[in-house]
């Protein structure tokens, strides 16, 4: 027989997998009598766990929700945070999605109404990408209204900084510019920064919106019939925008292919979101995407090997810039 303390977690563990578990069930899975049966179950209830009996011809115990979260003790703003990060880690592709998923209705179980509501409208893909640069932080509260109307379908109103933003009072202050009108569909996550998924009703057409630039304004529109998104998935859809394959809040993708004199292996390893051709041992062909020509150039460039432009002409005339600014560069001084 197990220890009164493993005993304990394995009953848990049980009563937190279904809704409904009869005394005798319960009894055989966990090897012991009824009567050991109740006495646990009392003393699950003196830790806080609201477990209730029902009665019926198998009578039996219940796991109900609490008004509290002993004894995890976490305050309101935790317990949200850890649903959307066990939310987050069941689309990692990590290894750990059946765990992380198992995990977060465990934790969704035991808490309280108001928060179990709040998770609920918390709905976003995780897309996942290597980085090592900081992000800015988006403010939760944005993320809770932004998750909210992709819940309730209901369309945005909101400022967008695309640049930064000048201090106040200073001389060259951008003129305000009117609030984006857009349907939102998905909150995402890519290389460590949140997206909104959403269709831009003043340029009719999908983009996607950093979620640390936007100041949603109230209220919200009126409700929408959601759009089909292109492809039907929204991971492939958001993975190709990032590859360059469209264009970024109206922007034009830039996407090029070249041969470097590098193995794929050695390429392959930087090149997070670009597609690696072996072509022999220190040969391969890269295709990467970026939002500039200059951009596209230099990221390439850092790979320090010969490079050979098969197209398009665009980024072998970002080359020429490129080489003729840094040219002039090392001539200085």
């Amino acid at each position: 027989m197990q220890k009164t303390s493993a005993r304990l977690l394995s009953l848990l563990s049980l009563l937190q997998a279904r809704r409904d578990w009869p005394g005798a069930l319960l009894a055989e899975r966990l090897d012991v009598s009824p009567r050991t049966v109740r006495r646990d179950v009392d003393r699950l209830r003196e830790l806080g766990y609201p477990v209730v009996a029902f009665k019926g011809p198998d009578g039996g115990y219940r796991l109900e929700a609490g008004a509290e979260l002993p004894p995890l003790l976490f305050d309101d703003e935790q317990a949200v945070a850890l649903a959307v990060a066990l939310q987050v880690a069941a689309a990692t592709g990590a290894g750990i999605e059946e765990a992380a998923a198992r995990a977060l209705a465990t934790v969704r179980q035991v808490m309280p109404a108001r928060l179990r509501r709040r998770i609920d409208t918390l709905r976003f893909t995780a897309v996942e990408r290597a980085t090592t640069r900081p992000d800015p932080q988006a403010d939760s509260g944005v993320l809770m209204a932004l998750s909210a109307a992709v819940h309730a379908r209901e369309e945005l109103r909101f400022d967008y900084a695309s640049v930064p933003v000048s201090p106040p009072g200073a001389d060259d202050a951008p003129a305000p510019l009117p609030p984006r009108r857009a349907q939102p569909h998905h909150l995402v996550t890519w290389g460590g920064r949140w997206y909104l998924v959403a269709w831009d009703l003043d340029r009719e057409d999908w983009r996607t919106f950093r979620a640390d630039r936007i100041t949603p304004r109230t209220p919200t529109g009126p409700r929408f019939a959601p759009r089909e998104l292109p492809g039907g998935d929204v991971a492939a859809f958001v993975t190709s925008r990032f590859q360059g394959s469209d264009g970024y809040g109206g922007d034009r993708a830039c996407r090029g292919e070249v041969i470097l004199d590098l193995s794929a292996a050695d390429v392959s390893r930087y090149a997070h979101d670009g597609v690696v051709e072996e072509l022999g041992p220190d040969r391969c062909r890269l295709v990467l995407g970026s939002w500039s020509w200059p951009g596209l150039a230099a990221t390439i460039g850092r790979f320090d090997a010969d490079v050979e432009v098969i197209g398009p002409p665009e980024l072998k005339d970002a080359f020429a810039r490129l080489a003729r600014r840094f040219a002039a560069a090392a001539a200085t001084g």
